[in-house]
C-alpha cells in the first residue's frame, strides 16, 4: 500500500517547496555565522539618521498610503499614515522616492542634517490610465496595440447611477448606450460599434474581475471601466468577443490603516417632458367631426365648450419621485492582506404611480501574500433586486391589454377615475380599455431577482518570470416573477382574475488556468507569453403556473390554489458547455516598435455536430514613433504612436439546441378522445456553426504639451458572416423555417477622443471630448429582402420595416405622404380617398412581367411602399468639462446624437384621426372646409393606421447629462472633526434636452433587437433628477 502522501496532487508539494525555498538563505546564515556582523550593524546605525515628514496634495490635503523609499538602499521603505506622516530611517544624505497612485512620483535628496521634510504630490490622472485591465491581465497604456477605452472612478461616480453600464453613455467613443424605457430598474441596451448580428444577440461580454460572462456591481464598488473595441483585443474572448467586452475591475484594499467611506445621496426626480393632449372640450369637439364627417348627426356631446378641461389623466398617473442612493465600505490591509467590503442600498420610487425599484448589494474583496511565491484572493457580491413595475410598452393595448401609458394618453378627459356606480370607468370611443388609474392600482406585476457571484483565484510564481494563476468562478442567478390582474380589469373580470407565478434560476461555473511569462532579452527586446485553458457550463431552469377565477383578489398570485380554472403549468431546462485554449504573445522591440497574436480555439455545445469548434485568431502592429531618436528635437510632441489590427470574433449567443431535432407537446384525439402527443417542430442542422466577426482596425495616438493634448482616432471596419437566420421552408417537408448560416453585414466608421488640459493652475480646467461615426449595412440576406410588422396587434397596421440588401438594419417601410387632398383634386390614384384624406406618393409601378419598377403608374397601392427612415444616428458624442477651483469642483457633461429618425407609433395612435381615443394638440389643426392648409387629416373613422413618413421624425437630441458642483473641505478644518475626507455636492440629471422630437423623449426603443431600433410606442417617460449628496471618509 503507497503512502498516503504520494497520493496526493502534485500541486500539494508547492507550499511546502515554497516553504523551504523561502527559509533557505535563513537556514544557511543560522548555519554560517559571521564574528563581525555585530560590528557591521553597529556601523551601520551609526550612518542613518531618523527622518520625519508629511505628505500632501495640492489642495494641501493630507495623502495616505504614499510609499516612501531609499535609492539603491533595500530595507528602507515605509507609508504615510492617514494625516499624510512618516518615519523613517535612512543614511546619510540619502535620495527619497515618493509614489502613490494618481500622482506624479518625486525624487528628494535631503541636505546636511535635514531631518524634517513636507511634500506636495501634484495628481496626475495619466498615471492612473497608464495601466489598463485587458483581457487575462494588464498592459501599459503606451504598450497598446489595441483599441480601448478607459472610464475611470471619478467618471463613474461623477452622479449617482441606477446600473454601471450607465456609466459608459457619452464616455467612451465607439459605445452607444441608449435607455430603452424610463422605468425604474431598466438596463439599457449598449452596442460597441454598432450592431452585428440580425437575430442573435449584439449584446457586449461583461467581464467582472476576470469572470466572464459575470453580472456588473453596483457603480460605487467599480474602481475602473476598460471597453475592448477592436479584434486585437476582444480575440483573445473568441466566441463571445464579437459584440465588444467590457472589463470592470471592482475596487481593492490597500496598506494602511482601516478606511470608512459612506457615500449618500438623495434625488428628487420628475417626468421629463409630458404630451399636449386635448381637453374635454377639444375632444368632444373632435369626436362630433368625426361622426359628422361619417354622416351621422346624432353627435355623442351636444355641448363641448360646456366640458372645459375635464381630467388630465397625465396629472393622475405622474407623480414625483426620489432616489435614495447609500453606501458604505471598510478597506484597508498590510503588505500581505489588503481587503475592501462594501454594503450598497439603492432605492427609487418612480414618477408613475405604483411602481418602484429597490437593490441591496455588497461586495467584498480580499487578497493575501502567502509568501513571495504565492498569491490567493476571493471576489464575493450578492445583489438584491426588487421591481413593482406597471405595464408599459406592451406589444398589444387592445381591450384588456391596455399599459398604464397608453391608458393615459388614450383615455377620454370626459370621463373621471369612477362612474356614478363607484367602478372604475372603461373607454367609451374605440376599445373599451380600462381608465389609466384602474390599470396601474389593480394590475401587480413584482420581480425579485437574487444573484450570488464569487470568484477565487490562486497566483503562484513558478519561476522568476513565470506565473501561474488559476481561477474559478460561480454566479447564481434566481429570479421570481409573480403577476396577478383583479376582477376591477377587464381581463381580470372576463376570467374571475387571473394569477401567475414564474422562476427562472440559472447556475454558471468557470474555471480558468493560465501562465504568464515576462522577460526582456539585452534590455531592448520586450516579451510577454500568456497561455490558458478555460471550461464554463451553464444551467437555466424556469417554471411557471396560472390560474384563474378566484373567490377573492385578496391574496393576490400567493393563492394560486384557489382558482378554479386551471391553465397550463409550464417548465424548460437549457444548458450548455463550452471549453477553451488561448493564447497571447506581446512583443516590442526599445518601447517602439510593437506585436501582438492572440488566438483562441472555442468548443461550444450549442452548435451543430460538425461545427463544435472553431479558432479565432487575431495580430496587431504598434509604432511608438515618439520614441525615434529622431524625434527628440520635437519636445511638445510627447506621444505620436500608429496602430493596426485585423482578427476574428464570433458570437455564440443563441438557444442551446437550435442544431437538434426537437419536438414539442401537443393535444390531438384518438377515439374522438384528447390525448397528449408530440410533433416534430425544428429540422436538424449538423453544419450549424458562429456568426463569425471580421475586423480591421487602424488607430493614431497623439499627445502634445507633455500630454496636456490628448488625441486618438480610429477607423474600424467589421463583416459579420454565417448570420443565423430563420429560412422559410417548402410546405411538403411538414416545418416551417429551419435556423441556417445565411447572410452577413457590416459596420464601419471613425472614432475620435480628445482630452485636454486647458488650465493647470489655482483654476484646473479638463475636458473630454469623444465623438463616433457607423455606418451599418446588409451585405447579403436569404431572398434579398425581409418585411415585417412590429406595431402593436390591436392597431392592425402595415408593415413597419425592412430588411434588404445595401440597406441599413431596421429602415422604416411604408408610404410618403405628399400633402392632403383638397377639392378639385384628381382622385384617381386612389379613388377611396375624399378631400381631407391624406394623400400619398405614386413611386413605383409593374412591368409585363410583373416586376416592380421605378416611376408612378397612375395607381396608389402597397407598390408604392419604400424606405421612409434610418433609426441609425449619423454620430453620437459625449462632451465632458471638469472644473476645479480651491475646494469647489464642477462638472458639466453634454451627450447627444445626430441623425438619427425616430418612428412615433405612441403619435400615429393618438393622431391617425379615427375617433378612437384622445389626440394631441395637433388635432386642433385638422383639415376642415374652412381650414384647408394643414397637414394634419380631417377626422374620419375611415382613417387607417397605416405606416407613412408621417410618423417618421428626427430624433437627434442634445442633453445635458449632468450639471453637479461640489465643495471639498480641507485637511485641516476635517482634523479637528476627526474626518479624512469630507466632499458635499448638489447636482441635477438631464434638466435640459434640445430636440424636435415630438414624443417623450428620443431616447427610447420599442421591443428593442438588432432590428428593432427607433420606434416609441407608450415608453415609460424619461426624468430630471435634482440630488444632493456627500462623502464622507473617516
Amino acid at each position: 500500500m503507497k503512502s498516503k502522501l504520494f497520493r496526493r496532487s502534485p500541486c500539494t508539494f508547492i507550499p511546502y517547496a515554497s516553504m523551504a525555498l523561502f527559509l533557505s538563505p535563513g537556514l544557511s546564515m543560522a548555519l554560517n555565522p559571521t564574528k563581525n556582523v555585530n560590528t557591521a550593524i553597529q556601523r551601520v546605525i551609526q550612518q542613518e539618521v531618523e527622518v520625519k515628514g508629511v505628505v500632501v496634495n495640492q489642495d494641501h490635503a493630507f495623502i495616505q498610503g504614499v510609499s516612501i523609499s531609499v535609492k539603491g538602499a533595500s530595507g528602507h521603505s515605509t507609508q504615510t499614515n492617514e494625516k499624510g506622516e512618516f518615519t523613517l530611517k535612512v543614511p546619510v544624505n540619502a535620495t527619497l522616492i515618493f509614489s502613490s497612485i494618481g500622482y506624479t512620483g518625486q525624487e528628494i535628496k535631503l541636505t546636511a542634517g535635514q531631518r524634517v521634510i513636507q511634500v506636495t504630490l501634484q495628481s496626475n490622472e495619466s498615471v492612473m490610465d497608464e495601466v489598463v485591465v485587458v483581457g487575462y491581465g494588464t498592459q501599459k497604456k503606451s504598450d497598446l496595440t489595441g483599441s480601448v477605452s478607459s472610464i475611470n472612478a471619478n467618471q463613474i461616480n461623477a452622479f449617482p447611477l441606477a446600473g454601471t453600464a450607465q456609466a459608459l453613455q457619452g464616455r467612451a467613443p465607439g459605445v452607444s448606450v441608449t435607455s430603452t424605457n424610463g422605468e425604474p430598474g431598466k438596463a439599457p441596451r449598449v452596442r460597441v460599434r454598432g450592431g452585428t448580428s440580425i437575430n442573435a444577440s449584439s449584446d457586449p461580454l461583461y467581464v467582472v474581475d476576470g469572470f466572464p460572462g459575470s453580472s456588473a456591481p453596483a457603480p460605487e464598488d467599480v474602481e475602473s471601466i476598460e471597453v475592448l473595441k477592436d479584434a486585437s483585443a476582444t480575440a483573445i474572448y473568441g466566441s463571445r468577443g464579437a459584440n465588444g467586452v467590457i472589463m470592470i475591475t471592482t475596487k481593492k484594499g490597500r496598506s494602511g490603516k482601516p478606511v470608512i467611506e459612506l457615500n449618500n445621496s438623495f434625488a428628487s426626480q420628475k417626468v421629463g417632458k409630458r404630451l399636449n393632449l386635448l381637453n374635454a372640450s377639444e375632444f368632444a369637439s373632435y369626436i362630433n367631426d368625426t361622426y359628422l364627417n361619417a354622416g351621422n348627426t346624432n353627435l355623442p356631446f351636444p355641448d363641448p365648450e360646456s366640458l372645459g378641461e375635464g381630467t388630465d389623466w397625465q396629472d393622475l398617473i405622474f407623480r414625483n419621485g426620489n432616489q435614495l442612493n447609500n453606501q458604505i465600505s471598510i478597506s484597508g490591509g498590510s503588505d500581505n492582506v489588503k481587503y475592501y467590503t462594501s454594503v450598497n442600498h439603492f432605492g427609487q420610487k418612480g414618477t408613475v404611480i405604483n411602481s418602484d425599484f429597490r437593490r441591496l448589494s455588497g461586495n467584498s474583496n480580499l487578497e493575501m501574500k502567502v509568501s513571495d511565491r504565492i498569491k490567493i484572493g476571493t471576489r464575493l457580491m450578492f445583489n438584491r433586486n426588487k421591481l413593482n413595475g406597471v405595464r408599459t410598452q406592451e406589444s398589444s393595448s387592445g381591450t384588456t391589454g391596455a399599459g398604464v401609458i397608453s391608458a393615459a394618453l388614450r383615455f377620454e378627459p370626459t370621463q373621471g377615475v369612477y362612474d356614478e356606480e363607484g367602478n372604475y370607468t372603461l373607454k367609451q370611443f374605440g376599445d373599451p380599455h380600462d381608465n389609466p388609474v384602474a390599470v396601474a392600482t389593480e394590475r401587480e406585476n413584482e420581480v425579485v431577482t437574487d444573484l450570488f457571484q464569487g470568484n477565487g483565484f490562486v497566483e503562484l510564481g513558478i519561476l522568476k518570470n513565470l506565473i501561474f494563476r488559476s481561477t474559478f468562478g460561480v454566479q447564481v442567478s434566481n429570479q421570481r416573477t409573480g403577476s396577478y390582474v383583479s376582477k376591477e380589469l377587464v381581463e381580470g373580470r372576463n376570467f374571475g382574475g387571473v394569477g401567475s407565478i414564474a422562476a427562472h434560476k440559472n447556475t454558471n461555473f468557470i474555471n480558468e488556468n493560465f501562465l504568464t511569462y515576462t522577460q526582456t532579452f539585452h534590455e531592448d527586446h520586450n516579451l510577454n507569453a500568456m497561455a490558458g485553458y478555460s471550461y464554463q457550463s451553464s444551467r437555466n431552469e424556469i417554471w411557471q403556473s396560472n390560474n384563474r377565477n378566484f373567490i377573492s383578489d385578496s391574496f393576490s398570485y400567493w393563492n394560486l390554489g384557489a382558482g378554479s380554472n386551471y391553465q397550463n403549468a409550464s417548465s424548460s431546462l437549457e444548458d450548455w458547455i463550452m471549453s477553451s485554449f488561448y493564447g497571447r504573445l506581446n512583443y516590442n522591440y526599445k518601447n517602439r516598435y510593437f506585436i501582438t497574436a492572440t488566438g483562441r480555439y472555442d468548443g461550444s455545445s450549442k452548435f451543430g455536430e460538425n461545427n463544435k469548434w472553431a479558432f479565432f485568431p487575431s495580430g496587431a502592429l504598434a509604432w511608438n514613433v515618439s520614441q525615434e531618436p529622431f524625434m527628440e528635437s520635437l519636445t511638445w510632441l510627447s506621444n505620436l504612436k500608429l496602430r493596426t489590427s485585423y482578427g476574428e470574433t464570433g458570437n455564440s449567443e443563441i438557444g442551446s439546441y437550435q442544431s437538434l431535432a426537437r419536438f414539442s407537446p401537443t393535444l390531438t384525439t384518438m377515439d374522438g378522445n384528447p390525448v397528449n402527443a408530440v410533433r416534430p417542430t425544428n429540422v436538424a442542422n449538423p453544419n450549424l456553426t458562429w456568426e463569425t466577426t471580421k475586423q480591421t482596425d487602424a488607430g493614431l495616438d497623439i499627445g502634445i504639451l507633455k500630454s496636456r493634448i490628448n488625441l486618438s482616432i480610429d477607423y474600424y471596419y467589421k463583416k459579420t458572416i454565417n448570420l443565423l437566420y430563420q429560412v422559410p421552408l417548402p410546405l411538403y417537408s411538414g416545418f416551417t423555417t429551419a435556423l441556417q448560416n445565411v447572410g452577413s453585414v457590416q459596420n464601419k466608421g471613425w472614432e475620435f477622443g480628445l482630452q485636454t488640459t486647458n488650465l493647470n493652475g489655482v483654476l484646473n480646467w479638463k475636458t473630454d471630448f469623444n465623438i463616433s461615426f457607423n455606418r451599418n449595412k446588409i451585405l447579403q440576406l436569404p431572398g434579398g429582402e425581409i418585411r415585417y410588422n412590429t406595431i402593436p396587434g390591436h392597431m392592425l397596421s402595415t408593415d413597419s420595416q425592412l430588411l434588404r440588401e445595401g440597406e441599413v438594419l431596421g429602415a422604416f417601410f411604408g408610404w410618403v405622404t405628399d400633402g392632403i387632398y383638397q377639392q378639385g383634386d384628381d382622385f384617381n390614384a386612389q379613388p377611396n380617398k375624399k378631400p381631407g384624406d391624406l394623400r400619398y406618393k405614386d413611386l413605383f409601378g409593374r412591368d409585363a412581367n410583373n416586376q416592380l419598377i421605378s416611376g408612378a403608374d397612375g395607381v396608389v397601392n402597397a407598390d408604392d411602399r419604400t424606405i421612409i427612415g434610418n433609426p441609425n444616428p449619423d454620430f453620437t458624442f459625449g462632451f465632458n468639462n471638469d472644473f476645479k477651483y480651491k475646494n469647489f469642483d464642477l462638472n458639466i457633461f453634454m451627450q447627444g446624437s445626430y441623425g438619427n429618425d425616430m418612428l412615433n407609433i405612441t403619435r400615429m395612435e393618438l393622431d391617425w384621426m379615427a375617433g378612437k381615443g384622445n389626440a394631441t394638440k395637433d388635432a386642433l389643426r385638422r383639415w376642415t372646409p374652412t381650414n384647408t392648409h394643414t397637414d394634419v387629416p380631417r377626422a374620419s373613422s375611415a382613417n387607417n393606421p397605416e405606416v407613412s413618413s408621417r410618423w417618421v421624425e428626427d430624433g437627434s437630441y442634445l442633453r445635458l447629462k449632468n450639471l453637479a458642483l461640489g465643495y471639498n473641505f480641507s485637511a485641516e478644518s476635517l482634523e479637528k472633526i476627526h474626518l479624512k475626507y469630507l466632499r458635499i455636492y448638489v447636482s441635477a440629471q438631464n434638466i435640459w434636452t434640445w430636440t424636435n422630437y415630438t414624443g417623450f423623449d428620443p431616447e427610447v426603443s420599442y421591443q428593442d433587437s438588432n432590428r428593432n431600433i427607433g420606434l416609441d410606442y407608450m415608453g415609460y417617460p424619461n426624468i430630471k433628477s435634482y440630488t444632493v449628496g456627500l462623502n464622507v471618509r473617516f
